[in-house]
């Protein structure tokens, strides 16, 4: 059998990022598409319905609650001095290890990718791919805030980002890119878990667990 060592993989901040951010994403796709397609209307009086409005409120919460975490998360990627490093999502960028990956996880090679940087090839591309849906999300849930309010800090960003709406197509535009990149969401998530749960099985390094605890296995040389 091989033998197996315990390391530091994840600092006690990137776990609390991952898990305020699954917490949030999975809160807005069940609000976000109870907005788009209300499932129930109640019988009585009009002024006593106010679902949507609640479902509304807990949307803009989380919204404005991603916000900050990618704000957190940059700044780490920035600044800290542990293994939160922004560089460590350019692993993709070496094009003959994201090949060797690939290959490997097709089963077509038994040879495995090098892991240089604190995540691997595919791993670091899907990041960056997270970075680019949350970075959408947000703008465009930022414009469609600024337009139902007419004062503070959503005024002040409606006008800020005007010219990205109206290059967008207006808001029919923005709502429309909203949605789709929702569904990119999860995509993303679906491919997450199954190679979370692929790499768990093959390498056996408590890939899964490691989010929780913040260490996993690797095998000894």
């Amino acid at each position: 059998m091989p033998k197996f060592r315990m390391q530091k993989e994840w600092w006690l901040s990137i776990r609390l990022i991952h898990w305020s951010v699954v917490i949030s994403v999975f809160t807005l796709l069940i609000t976000g598409f109870y907005i788009a397609t209300p499932l129930v209307n109640g019988g009585g009086t009009t002024a006593d319905k106010f679902l949507m409005g609640n479902i509304r409120t807990v949307h803009t919460l989380f919204g404005v609650f991603l916000t900050f975490l990618m704000i957190w998360r940059a700044y780490l990627g920035l600044f800290a001095k542990f293994h939160a490093r922004w560089y460590d999502l350019l692993a993709w960028t070496d094009i003959p290890n994201l090949i060797a990956q690939v290959k490997y996880y097709l089963l077509f090679s038994e040879e495995k990718s090098k892991h240089e940087y604190q995540y691997g090839p595919l791993q670091s591309l899907a990041y960056s791919g997270l970075i680019c849906l949350q970075l959408a999300i947000v703008l465009t849930g930022l414009i469609m805030l600024g337009a139902n309010y007419h004062a503070g800090l959503s005024l002040w960003l409606s006008g800020v980002l005007k010219p990205l709406e109206l290059a967008l197509g207006g808001l029919a535009g923005i709502r429309l890119i909203h949605h789709i990149v929702a569904w990119g969401f999860i995509l993303f998530i679906m491919v997450h878990v199954y190679m979370a749960i692929w790499s768990d099985v093959v390498y056996r390094e408590g890939t899964i667990s490691s989010m929780i605890s913040g260490r996993v296995f690797r095998r000894a040389k």
